[in-house]
């Protein structure tokens, strides 16, 4: 295995590269998937007009697991949901997979959101008429997969967060951890390049969080994910890779914990 022991940023001809340089000489190259350029969103509360987003600016790379952090107010839930394109930007770039999200209709948003996008819901949001493979399986059914193959890989999917013996049970038949392990299996079916999670473990207690947490962190390693998270929690946030901190609508720091030594850097948000 090898150990990460510099991590630079480097531009070539208008690509933007994450390199990796190991101590045994291994070199990995991930690719720049989310990048947000000057975001603003205003909101009109009476008189008065409120700055959700105040000119953020940044980037996400392939296979990173990446968590933005604030406090209720601090527009990072507002961030999120321009970045899944459920929200336009008042101004700025929205750039996923080279894709300016920002300039898509409804239409468009739809179904680029089906073909690129998992989603993590705090409320677990599974239907309870539904069994876990039922809630697995159904995003493919909006792809128009057969029956067959959708559960085959629902199966596979609730087999790799620990659920297989729980396929036949219904959302009230399982406990809130559960819940949300269904959930991300659901997220997963669709082979998304992205995923992003919402306060994944604000129903949850404290150590179903910490099991869910581990869980979404062995899913970016083992399989190349790309996981943007929304949290409050700082414990929680620690085991990302990068912490995009965010106050009153703007970035003030990014915290990076890939470093030698296990040595946290802080570094303000440059560009």
């Amino acid at each position: 295995m090898c150990d990460i022991i510099m991590l630079v940023d480097i531009r070539a001809f208008y690509v933007t590269y994450f390199v990796f340089t190991t101590n045994e000489g291994c070199v990995l190259v991930a690719d720049v998937v989310i990048e947000v350029k000057d975001l603003y969103k205003f909101f009109e509360v009476g008189s008065s007009e409120v700055h959700a987003l105040d000119g953020v600016d940044f980037k996400v790379y392939e296979g990173e697991f990446c968590a933005i952090v604030g406090t209720s107010g601090s527009g990072k839930s507002t961030l999120l949901n321009m970045l899944a394109g459920l929200e336009k930007p008042t101004k700025g770039e929205v750039i996923i997979a080279g894709h300016h999200i920002e300039k898509m209709n409804e239409n468009k948003l739809v179904k680029f959101r089906r073909d690129n996008v998992g989603f993590i819901f705090q409320s677990f949001n599974l239907l309870g008429t539904m069994t876990a493979l039922e809630n697995v399986a159904l995003p493919l059914s909006f792809r128009g997969m057969d029956k067959e193959k959708r559960l085959k890989r629902a199966v596979k999917m609730l087999k790799l967060v620990g659920l297989k013996e729980h396929a036949m049970h219904k959302p009230n038949q399982m406990s809130g951890g559960q819940q949300q392990r269904v959930g991300m299996a659901r997220a997963l079916v669709v082979n998304p390049k992205i995923m992003f999670a919402d306060e994944p473990t604000g129903n949850l207690d404290s150590k179903t969080s910490k099991d869910m947490m581990r869980l979404m962190r062995e899913v970016v390693n083992k399989h190349h994910k790309t996981l943007v998270m929304v949290t409050h929690d700082d414990s929680l946030a620690a085991i990302a890779d990068r912490v995009i901190r965010i106050v009153d609508g703007k970035i003030v720091k990014i915290e990076d914990h890939r470093n030698i030594d296990g040595v946290q850097e802080d570094k303000d948000n440059e560009e």
